[in-house]
């Protein structure tokens, strides 16, 4: 801290006039400091002094020889600041002490007050009047101002032009890619301190909670697509710490389709609609995308992860996320190590089937966003643990593949993924443009202890985020809006833009600077933000050159790991998801050259793709690298969404259960009773709302229909006992419908007594093709329907039955009736 100037001598009273004259000015000063007297009791001149007094405590700038020579580089020091003597200084005006109901008082000194919870710039209305934008009460909000009842509307009727003129500019520019998404407010608790390797705010001791807000989203769909798209799901969470916003920005796979930024506009154009008819939305079965993919055989690797399972998750509460690049921890003594981010799913990893996601797309677009906010809604609060693979750069040169290329993944078998934390969501958004429309995630947003690798796609992306927020969010001060601000202060010298909310105090908008102390003034490397000096050393070189590193050569070695750890239905469904997908494809030779892709990476799957589209088998593709190293891994189970089937447990899963006039009431209350018991939603559902009689008198309340609420948006199936009942609900054709439906998406089916009946109507098989036990198909006839133990027995087995989510011994290609 630079010592403070002594205070002026004793001055004459015309000197001291002569100061308080020339405080009253802003274009000229005097030759010399005004004499301290001059302030007494004149507050223009007591700021001149003040503010001279500031200045002169910082001579020079004595940090500036520190800017040089490679050397200075690891250790910039903090910013030379120098204490000001009173407030005065750094006011803007010293008529702030005049106080209304608009301006308030003076400013709290060095303070951010835009910087706060949510609920400074929550409304509520309850109780109150309606009024214009500028706070005038209306009068009238049903009849426009016109000449005479019958005559022409009015010009002057401000009311109005300010309701339509608000109203036809609502929408704002959607995403380019995420348009489509569903965000919800939670917090991160750390497990364990992470500080020998990071500094990073979220990590440095147990227990620490950090807010956040997560969008999911679907990649290549507009806002208003459908939530089941087969797609990629992002997976964007913005940790407000301490230190400033970290927004960890990823996706539900971890690797990408392209290695480099400059393909990612050619990857977006090919997989949207293609621009000519604006055909197909939200979906990658079409021409453009496969002629481009099939000429960049790098995207083979996520290919097999896009036709897979995990591109139509059941939920996002689901799901895994992925930071998909390497990044980097450091620490407080500098060392730097590399590391991939791993969500992992409390409830474990589960997906809907291909003709359940088609189907549901119709009956409910916003399948996902119901789901999630339903969700938190009742208190059932999603959960993620979130895990590190942690290794070192010397570690990362030893492997087969290159840690920079974002079509790799590191096995866990080569480094271990390591839980530190948990992630819940739980509280839904007040409203929804204002918080997951508005947010701004960008990769480019990191915190000390955190930094980038030289990976050339996340290079890409550290622009471009920031970029299309400044178009879409009108301007460079999105960081302002609500959502976006952190809960760390905010003090920098940029200023004005767009929609500015900060009102900066005083005159100083530079750095260095003397007027303001020095202030805001650089952290200095011990304590703000440092970038890692070297990055992968022993793989660059000095010269400018547009290249990849040889080991981006190799595309398909794991693609084909990929594959090989996938279960046997897994291995099927990809190859289904690749026939479907080039079956729209309508140049064939597009289709040819993705086969012949394929024979590079799994043959037998390009062997079946060309039998399954009838053509020949073509020649493999040529290869950009023919001997590529020899993997460290060929299997890795991990891979495989069966890997993660969760705690087996039913709580969120959505139950219908048909009723009809005459059901067996008894059986009915003790089943509903236990699936709530056990988290469950059970649904009544009939042919119509309203009350359905039990066989013994009772009253049941049918909360949906089989019109509105078809059997593939439900996760299992309750078939009554009861004749009536029964026969009623197979006079119906949706009953029957409802049931094949659950059967062939292979989901858990209970029928009680009589209930049997409609099975045999629905040619419903009782065992698997194989001719086993269907374990997913519980019958109870009548009289252990009717027997307490019976009916308990029979719940207990559809309740555990459930836990398996999906009993896919059921599936044959094609499906036989």
């Amino acid at each position: 801290m630079a010592k403070k100037p002594t205070a002026s001598p004793v001055a004459s009273a015309a000197e001291i006039d002569a100061a308080r004259a020339a405080a009253r000015n802003t274009d000229s000063g005097p030759a010399g400091p005004a004499p301290a007297a001059a302030g007494k009791g004149d507050a223009p001149a007591q700021k001149a002094i003040d503010t001279q007094a500031l200045a002169a405590g910082m001579p020079a700038n004595v940090n500036k020889p520190l800017e040089h020579g490679e050397p200075n580089a690891a250790s910039t020091p903090a910013g030379v600041t120098v204490a000001p003597p009173s407030h005065l200084p750094g006011v803007s005006t010293l008529s702030e002490a005049n106080r209304s109901d608009k301006t308030g008082g003076p400013a709290a000194e060095a303070v951010n007050a835009t910087i706060g919870t949510l609920d400074r710039v929550r409304v509520d209305s309850t109780g109150q009047v309606l009024t214009t934008n500028q706070g005038v009460h209306i009068a009238d909000n049903q009849n426009s101002l016109k000449a005479g009842a019958r005559g022409p509307a009015l010009l002057e009727d401000f009311i109005l032009r300010e309701k339509i003129t608000h109203f036809d500019h609502e929408r704002i520019p959607e995403r380019i890619v995420h348009a489509r998404g569903s965000g919800a407010h939670g917090f991160f608790e750390a497990y364990e301190p992470l500080t020998q390797y990071t500094k990073a705010a979220p990590f440095k001791e147990a227990g620490k909670v950090t807010p956040v807000f997560v969008r999911f989203s679907t990649v290549a769909g507009e806002r208003g697509s459908k939530d089941t798209a087969r797609d990629v799901r992002g997976f964007a969470v913005k940790f407000y710490t301490d230190e400033g916003n970290w927004d960890l920005v990823g996706n539900n796979m971890p690797v990408f389709f392209i290695q480099d930024a400059m393909k990612f506009p050619d990857l977006v154009h090919a997989v949207k609609p293609e621009p000519h008819h604006q055909m197909p939305q939200a979906a990658s079965a079409h021409d453009t995308f496969w002629d481009f993919v099939s000429l960049m055989p790098e995207s083979t690797h996520m290919l097999m992860w896009q036709m897979s399972d995990r591109a139509i998750p059941r939920s996002y509460r689901m799901m895994q996320g992925f930071g998909v690049h390497t990044f980097r921890l450091v620490n407080e003594a500098g060392e730097s190590f590399l590391v991939k981010f791993h969500w992992q799913p409390k409830l474990g990893t589960h997906s809907l089937v291909w003709e359940e996601a088609v189907k549901i797309s119709g009956a409910d677009p916003d399948f996902h966003r119901r789901d999630l906010w339903e969700a938190i809604e009742a208190g059932e609060y999603p959960e993620w643990e979130l895990g590190l693979q942690i290794f070192t750069e010397e570690q990362a040169e030893q492997f087969s593949f290159d840690i920079l290329d974002a079509t790799k993944i590191v096995p866990e078998e080569l480094v271990p993924v390591q839980i530190v934390g948990r992630m819940v969501l739980n509280r839904n958004p007040d409203n929804f443009f204002a918080e997951t429309e508005q947010v701004a995630f960008c990769t480019a947003h990191i915190v000390p202890g955190l930094d980038f690798t030289n990976d050339p796609l996340l290079a890409g992306r550290i622009h471009s985020y920031v970029d299309t927020q400044i178009s879409r969010l009108g301007g460079p001060n999105f960081h302002e809006l609500p959502i976006n601000a952190p809960i760390a202060q905010v003090h920098n010298n940029q200023r004005d833009g767009m929609h500015r909310q900060a009102i900066h105090r005083g005159r100083v908008a530079y750095e260095p600077n003397s007027l303001a102390g020095g202030c805001p003034f650089q952290a200095g490397a011990a304590q703000g933000f440092a970038s890692i000096a070297r990055r992968l050393d022993a793989k660059e070189s000095a010269d400018k050159v547009r290249i990849k590193p040889e080991k981006f050569a190799d595309h398909y070695t794991q693609a084909r790991l990929f594959f090989q750890s996938q279960t046997e239905v897994e291995q099927a469904h990809i190859g289904n998801a690749f026939r479907f997908e080039l079956s729209k494809v309508t140049v064939p030779a597009i289709r040819e050259r993705v086969v012949a892709s394929l024979l590079n990476a799994v043959p037998e799957l390009a062997q079946r793709l060309a039998q399954d589209l009838g053509m020949q088998l073509p020649a493999p593709m040529p290869k950009a690298l023919e001997t590529p190293a020899a993997p460290e891994v060929e299997q890795s189970p991990a891979l495989s969404l069966m890997a993660r089937p969760g705690d087996g447990g039913i709580r969120t899963r959505k139950v219908a259960v048909l009723v009809a006039n005459g059901v067996e009431g008894a059986s009915l209350q003790k089943l509903v009773s236990a699936l709530v018991a056990a988290g469950a939603v059970p649904r009544l559902v009939g042919a119509r709302l309203g009350t359905c009689a039990g066989a013994g008198g009772e009253k049941f309340a049918v909360d949906a229909t089989m019109e509105n609420s078809p059997g593939f948006l439900f996760d299992a199936l309750v078939l009554p006992d009861g004749v009536p009942a029964v026969e009623a609900l197979d006079a119906d054709a949706h009953t029957l419908e409802f049931l094949r439906d659950q059967y062939w998406h292979c989901k858990t089916i209970l029928a009680l007594g009589a209930s049997d009946a409609l099975l045999a109507e629905a040619r419903i098989p009782l065992t698997m093709p194989d001719g086993s036990a269907d374990p997913g198909l519980i019958l109870a006839d009548a009289a252990d329907a009717a027997d307490a133990a019976g009916a308990d027995d029979a719940i207990e087995s559809f309740i555990a039955a459930m836990g398996q989510h999906r009993h896919f011994g059921r599936e044959n290609d094609p499906p036989k009736v």
